[in-house]
């Protein structure tokens, strides 16, 4: 998606919604960047969005039938989503009250799971959950206990060099620096009423007197509390060695061990109530299972009415698009098991009969690519009115066919056109034929790099373009048949 040697690729899309609630005017800018870091910015009217938000608000605006669209109808399991979106306006809400029961339902059992329906599985997880509570229990930790520990270790460590210093200071300070700082002070003494200086200096010295005298008094306590026992010194490393193993089993401090046993009894008290819990959660899934079923019901009677009146346009643009044959059955299977999934316990299979005598079959079993492209077509153009969508994407949707079949496509794509804005990418002019304005895309490489063009073509260019795609080369039969295809479009439309 981005060129080589580019750093992003950058689209910008300008609509016009004239009824839009984000938009004064009804101008609506939606650009999408993608960087080759992998990073992408959204954006709708300059308002940053995810990607999964512009997803959403794009889809109710523009929709997109590529070629590979084939593969999505082709599978079984989209089925049902195609006959909902035709069933929307009748079935919407059925499906927005039955997913909240079905969220609930989800919830329940998930819960169910967790909460040790097994007994064996319950009276192992009740003994761990115990042991490892004992275990913490009879430690009797305290938050602040290990620092206060690593602290009193340090301490007993240490001690013949702290019984040292301590002593040491404690003779140095009564036997000489008490005495020669009193001197001092008792000599400042006699000058200090001479000169505001020397009262500073002897008011400092007899602080200073003061505050040794509290450090001695601090000191010598320390030094009479001196007591290393070498019992309280292997107690002391047994404790820490103690914190160190819980630590490693249940947490990487103190305060997380005592959260996580706070944690383990919680969880002992639900698992020795989880038989009350459960009875209580099943007593509910059953009330639960019953709205989901009654409204199922009604979702099954909804889609069986809705795949006739599908059935019926379905087979009616078979005919518009020269499939005269064709059928469409959709098939409905309801579970009877009850097993419940997020559209309800409905089954639906779109079924085809492309030929009379034939049996209806999956459209898996379909071989034909322009019978493929026509069913795509018959019934996207179906769902593209019920959706009420502004603009419709083409991308040949009309890959192997040609002929009588082109002109119907045609002719259905631009019935589309009369109550959408419809972009249609073809190669085949009796498609082509019936655009209202033609582009031209195209491609040019000079300094080895490739650009994509697009023109919008005057009403001569578009005959000329016209008859290039018919034969290849722009000759006077050619045009004609350009000319042709342009009349015979018109007529149809009128």
């Amino acid at each position: 998606m981005i060129r080589s040697g580019e750093k992003y690729s950058l689209v910008e899309v300008c609509m016009y919604l004239p009824n839009s609630s984000i938009s004064e005017d009804g101008n609506v800018i939606v650009t999408r960047e993608i960087y080759d870091s992998g990073k992408n910015l959204c954006k709708i009217n300059g308002r940053f969005v995810a990607v999964s938000e512009l997803r959403e608000f794009m889809k109710n605006h523009l929709d997109i039938h590529g070629q590979f669209d084939s593969g999505v109808i082709m599978d079984e399991a989209n089925h049902i989503s195609y006959l909902d979106s035709f069933a929307r306006s009748d079935i919407s809400s059925l499906k927005e009250e039955y997913g909240k029961y079905f969220d609930e339902y989800i919830d329940i059992n998930r819960k169910l799971k967790e909460n040790y329906g097994d007994e064996k599985e319950k009276e192992r997880m009740l003994s761990l959950l115990k042991y490892e509570y004992s275990e913490i229990e009879e430690a009797k930790l305290k938050e602040s206990e290990e620092e206060e520990l690593k602290e009193t270790y340090e301490v007993i460590k240490n001690a013949e060099k702290i019984s040292e210093s301590l002593n040491n200071a404690q003779n140095i300070i009564d036997g000489e620096v008490l005495g020669r700082l009193d001197e001092v002070s008792r000599n400042m003494s006699k000058i200090s009423t001479l000169s505001e200086k020397y009262e500073r200096i002897y008011n400092s010295l007899q602080d200073s007197y003061y505050v040794l005298e509290d450090a001695l008094s601090e000191i010598s306590n320390e030094v009479s509390s001196l007591d290393f026992d070498e019992e309280e010194c292997t107690n002391v490393l047994k404790r820490l060695d103690l914190i160190s193993k819980l630590k490693r089993k249940y947490g990487n401090s103190v305060e997380e061990i005592i959260k996580y046993k706070d944690e383990i009894k919680e969880k002992i008290e639900q698992i020795e109530n989880v038989d009350e819990i459960n009875n209580k959660l099943k007593s509910r899934l059953k009330i639960v299972e019953e709205n989901m079923y009654s409204i199922a019901l009604k979702m099954n009677k909804v889609r069986i009415e809705k795949a006739q009146e599908l059935e019926e346009k379905i087979n009616i643009n078979f005919k518009e698009l020269e499939m005269s044959s064709a059928k469409i059955k959709i098939e409905i299977n309801m579970s009877q098991k009850r097993e419940f999934n997020s559209n309800g316990l409905d089954r639906v299979c779109f079924l085809i009969c492309t030929n009379k005598g034939e049996e209806f079959k999956s459209l898996t079993k379909i071989a034909s690519g322009g019978e493929i492209s026509r069913i795509v077509l018959a019934i996207k153009s179906i769902l593209s009115n019920e959706d009420k969508v502004e603009s419709c994407v083409f991308d040949e949707i009309d890959t192997g066919i040609s002929g009588k079949a082109a002109n119907s496509v045609g002719s259905k794509i631009r019935e589309i056109a009369k109550n959408h804005q419809v972009i249609c990418v073809t190669h085949l002019p009796p498609v082509a034929a019936n655009a209202d304005y033609h582009y031209y895309i195209s491609k040019s490489s000079t300094d080895n790099k490739t650009k994509t063009e697009i023109k919008l073509l005057t009403s001569e260019e578009s005959i000329n373009e016209l008859a290039r795609i018919s034969a290849g080369n722009i000759t006077e039969a050619a045009v004609k048949y350009a000319i042709e295809l342009k009349k015979v479009a018109s007529k149809c439309v009128a």
